[in-house]
């Protein structure tokens, strides 16, 4: 598509990090899944397809209604907890389970403070926080 923005994207399974930190299982078995990504800036959850969702060992955690750019509604399922990291730039949250391929939201690009150039067609850090995300709370 002309114009699209891709980045690529490690998705872990942010249930066996944890259980990794504790000791509890070894880091080699952390799922994790690498993806070039469509940077959907008119999204604010993230999508990943089912076979991901499978491929990381996540369950569903609950559905939220989606709303397409048609004006449709479809119930969808939301996942675990999925890291999402970009660039370096790490942010945990659930993702939406539909279509075939991964969309990175407005949420997760908010939390790791990272801006879409669309000249370049590319995700850069925030320039006024190149060292790390900032994220406001006011």
């Amino acid at each position: 598509m002309m114009g699209e923005v891709r980045v690529k994207v490690k998705l872990t399974n942010a249930l066996d990090r944890a259980l990794a930190r504790r000791g509890q299982i070894e880091n080699e078995s952390i799922r994790s899944y690498e993806a070039d990504a469509l940077i959907d800036t008119g999204a604010v959850s993230s999508v990943i397809p089912l076979n991901v969702m499978e491929q990381l060992g996540l369950q569903v955690d609950g559905q939220r209604v989606a709303e397409y750019a048609d004006g449709r509604n479809e119930i969808v399922d939301l996942t675990e907890p999925i890291t999402f990291e970009i660039i370096g730039r790490k942010t945990t949250e659930g993702a939406m389970v539909l279509g075939d391929e991964v969309l990175i939201g407005q949420t997760v690009l908010e939390v790791l403070d990272l801006l879409v150039d669309c000249h370049s067609r590319k995700v850069i850090p925030n320039p006024a926080h190149p060292d790390q995300p900032v994220v406001k709370i006011k």
